[in-house]
């Protein structure tokens, strides 16, 4: 038994051919698509959370087939050249290539070690580490306000009034308890009344803010101790570099000529 030789010219063209064909994932009516499509499609899937696997490449194969058909279909009624839909391909093109100019300049714009251990100490000093368990009842007018004051210090309990008088939805029904938070998470007026409290001590007098008046008891503090540096490293590139490219975009546009 005999094999026919291979005339060279096909083993030649066949070899020619490869590497063309091998950077493309299919040919439609004529048309080839390239892999560097299915690449792509593939990599914004990943990023969005999916796994690259052989099924999901395939997947993304079948899905570039059928774009091509029906960009086929669209391309034989004329479709790109209606200015409704250029309107839209400009649009789309100009966010595809601020992506990418985005990407480069968050990439140039990664902070120092120095410059994260310095946010995250300016952080640190400008957050409250004292937690404060407070109780408040609100009323609406200081003339109620001192009325109530003046029952407590008699012996009423704060708690009762509160349930029976707190104009506050989410604390009256608990007797007035705001349970553990940051002073600061309250308006100014109320954070300032707050913390000049010593535990135990309540407001001798009504605070005023736009929610209207406030009797303040504070029952304890504790101090609560910030994160660990790597817990929030990640957060604190991320606002860094968001500053970055804000900065970078307003002298983009102080230099532009707009008319």
């Amino acid at each position: 038994m005999t094999f026919k030789k291979t005339p060279l010219w096909v083993l030649l063209a066949a070899f020619a051919a490869a590497p063309v064909m091998a950077q493309n994932i299919a040919v439609v009516n004529g048309t080839p698509i390239p892999k560097s499509r299915v690449d792509a499609m593939v990599a914004q899937l990943v990023r969005q959370g999916q796994q690259d696997t052989p099924q999901l490449q395939l997947a993304v194969r079948e899905e570039m087939v059928n774009r091509e058909i029906l960009m086929q279909e669209a391309i034989r009624r004329g479709l790109p050249n209606r200015p409704d839909v250029k309107a839209q391909i400009a649009v789309a093109q100009q966010t595809v290539v601020l992506h990418s100019l985005i990407e480069d300049v968050m990439k140039a714009s990664q902070p120092s070690d120095a410059e994260i251990k310095a946010r995250y100490d300016a952080l640190v000093h400008d957050t409250g580490t004292t937690e404060y368990h407070l109780h408040h009842i609100l009323v609406d007018n200081e003339a109620q306000a001192k009325d109530l004051i003046a029952k407590i210090q008699a012996g009423a309990s704060f708690e009762a009034l509160a349930k029976q008088f707190s104009k506050d939805p989410g604390s009256g029904k608990n007797g007035g308890d705001l349970n553990w938070s940051d002073p600061k998470a309250y308006v100014p007026e109320f954070a300032a009344a707050a913390q000049k409290l010593t535990k135990g001590q309540m407001t001798d007098t009504p605070v005023h803010t736009q929610f209207g008046w406030h009797i303040i008891r504070v029952d304890d503090t504790r101090t609560v101790p910030p994160p660990p540096l790597e817990q929030v490293r990640s957060q604190i590139v991320q606002q860094i570099q968001q500053e970055k490219l804000q900065a970078f975009e307003e002298n983009l546009r102080k230099k532009a000529k707009i008319q």
